[in-house]
């Protein structure tokens, strides 16, 4: 196999292949984040958590079409509108979904895993007879399309590059909310003590709002960003719900570093392994290492120390 190639083309190869899994890592961290919000700080199984990232993407896609029709001398501008509408939306939406339902299940965490899985079919119904049941792509900002050239044979294309960036940027904003906040603060409080929390003056029902809502508006955002890659469909929330989850418990529920660690462990083995296997083949190997892991430590590669 490797004797059909010299040593720079494979070199080369396993640079793209790197590099695209840098790509995955960083669509890997867009969606893992708002779930390690949702489950690893408050414990809730949101299940829903795909539909909450569609919705980002639908905003997206119906943002570019206002752009294109209304105001076409701005449409290069039109995904930083669109990522805005869409942490709103979603946000808006989980505020609504917090209060209506998950408030009354935070003591039976069991129970918040069927409600939301409900809330899913619920919403991807919804979604399908709202905007149809075929699949939409947004049309790409023209500055995003094409390829950067970083040697003769390697190029890495630009959309990837800004897709790599907007991971950078949520992670640190995520970060300094959780540790740099005062919201923050009053989550880790909770996170370790509810009812400490509430006898000091924590407003425990109104930050579990407003954290579920957060966590649902990140979502929203990685579903702007999903498409710049991929199409956008009312069940194609489903088909990355697993890894996101794999990704928050194999790095620690609760760890934000965990779950940028483990999305980068993830990728990376998938993307190198998708050279030599085949794509499915590349993920069933990288879960069954990942399970294999968890059963020596389940806790994660990370993992918090709570009072009991």
């Amino acid at each position: 196999m490797f004797s059909d190639y010299s040593m720079s083309e494979l070199g080369a190869i396993f640079a793209m292949q790197g590099f695209a899994g840098l790509i995955l890592f960083s669509v890997f961290v867009l969606m893992a984040l708002g779930l390690a919000i949702i489950f690893g700080q408050m414990g809730v199984i949101n299940m829903a958590h795909g539909e909450f990232m569609i919705l980002g993407a639908y905003v997206t896609y119906f943002t570019s079409i206002f752009f294109a029709d209304y105001m076409p001398a701005l449409f290069g501008t039109y995904f930083f509108v669109a990522m805005i509408l869409a942490f709103i939306a979603s946000g808006t939406l989980g505020l609504l979904v917090e209060w209506s339902i998950i408030r009354h299940l935070y003591k039976r965490p069991l129970d918040t895993l069927l409600a939301t899985w409900g809330l899913s079919l619920i919403l991807q119904q919804l979604y399908r007879t709202a905007f149809g049941a075929r699949e939409v792509g947004v049309t790409i900002p023209s500055w995003m399309m094409g390829s950067m050239p970083v040697t003769d044979m390697i190029e890495v294309p630009i959309n990837g590059i800004f897709v790599m960036v907007l991971a950078v940027g949520i992670s640190m904003a995520v970060y300094i909310m959780m540790f740099r906040s005062n919201w923050g603060k009053q989550v880790r409080a909770i996170n370790q003590n509810r009812v400490m929390a509430g006898a000091v003056g924590i407003n425990t029902e109104w930050t579990d709002r407003l954290t579920f809502g957060i966590g649902c508006g990140v979502a929203g955002v990685a579903g702007s960003a999903f498409t710049m890659i991929g199409s956008t469909g009312p069940t194609a929330g489903q088909l990355y719900i697993v890894d996101t989850f794999l990704v928050v418990v194999f790095g620690g529920a609760g760890s934000i570093l965990g779950t940028i660690a483990s999305a980068f462990s993830i990728s990376q083995a998938q993307s190198i392994m998708e050279f030599f296997l085949s794509g499915s083949m590349a993920k069933v190997l990288t879960l069954l290492v990942v399970v294999g892991i968890l059963m020596v430590r389940p806790q994660g590669l990370f993992s918090l120390k709570l009072r009991k």
